[in-house]
């Protein structure tokens, strides 16, 4: 199993950037999707997750500027980010709980990450 993250770059204030994640491999169900973030010097942190019955959390610092979505037929999580600011920079890393097999136990899978870099 695989995550295969996209669509980091460098963007200015203000801006907006939609990351995408898709899973590949053969499993039987994807659980929970989501992002976490990690900036030069500071730990990795939760930004946002979604369910797969599309219950979503976010962060305190991105409510209202990021959305997160799935497309579940895709086995792909999203995350559209609005109003950038520099304390937004960081490298994210989609994640997924995902079950192999029926009965197994969900295991936890990350994305190599793709860099966000916002500055003027």
């Amino acid at each position: 199993v695989q995550l295969q993250a996209s669509g980091g770059g460098l963007v200015q204030p203000g801006g907006s950037l939609r990351l995408s994640c898709a899973a590949s491999g053969r499993f039987f169900r994807i659980g929970v999707m989501g992002w976490y973030r990690q900036a030069p010097g500071e730990q990795r942190e939760f930004v946002a997750s979604s369910l797969s019955n599309g219950t979503t959390n976010y962060a305190d610092s991105v409510k209202g500027r990021f959305t997160i979505s799935r497309d579940n037929a895709k086995d792909t999580v999203y995350l559209q980010m609005a109003n950038l600011n520099p304390e937004d920079a960081a490298v994210y890393y989609c994640y997924s709980r995902i079950q192999l097999k029926w009965r197994q136990n969900f295991n936890d899978y990350w994305g190599q990450g793709t860099e966000v870099t916002v500055s003027s």
